[in-house]
């Protein structure tokens, strides 16, 4: 059973928003005691995971759950999927159209940082349905 569970809804027609997830996931953290370790890796894979959902899927609902001895992210969208996983992975590599690079987004680390800053990340995803990136964290 987790000892807390949160939602948020990330929405994907606006930047200056994306984050807020992450941000409120953080303080909810430091409340628990987590180490500050820990809370960065999270604050690191829920930042890029809500960024990837407004550039590429207009945006989508983020649950996670804390226990005792890891956290656990989902990040869900119905956005157009991930044709190529293995090639999205890849860091650099991004579809991310030329007005969002303008903005500073869309290098193509979101997922590369998302995995590197997990203990355990999955990623299912449908083309013209949506993806699921499943990742957590070890406290």
């Amino acid at each position: 059973m987790p000892m807390l569970k949160l939602q948020y809804e990330v929405d994907g027609t606006d930047f200056t928003r994306a984050g807020e997830a992450s941000s409120s996931v953080k303080k909810n953290l430091r409340k628990l005691g987590v180490s500050a370790d820990a809370i960065r890796r999270v604050s690191i894979c829920l930042y890029e995971g809500e960024i990837n959902m407004v550039i590429h899927a207009n945006g989508g609902v983020i649950d996670v759950l804390v226990f005792p001895d890891r956290i656990e992210m989902v990040l869900a969208d119905t956005g157009k999927g991930i044709a190529d996983i293995e090639k999205a992975m890849q860091a650099g590599w991004s579809t991310a159209p030329d007005e969002v690079r303008s903005l500073g987004f869309g290098a193509g680390m979101g997922l590369p940082n998302m995995k590197k800053y997990s203990d355990e990340m999955r990623i299912e995803s449908t083309v013209g349905v949506g993806t699921t990136v499943y990742m957590t964290v070890k406290v």
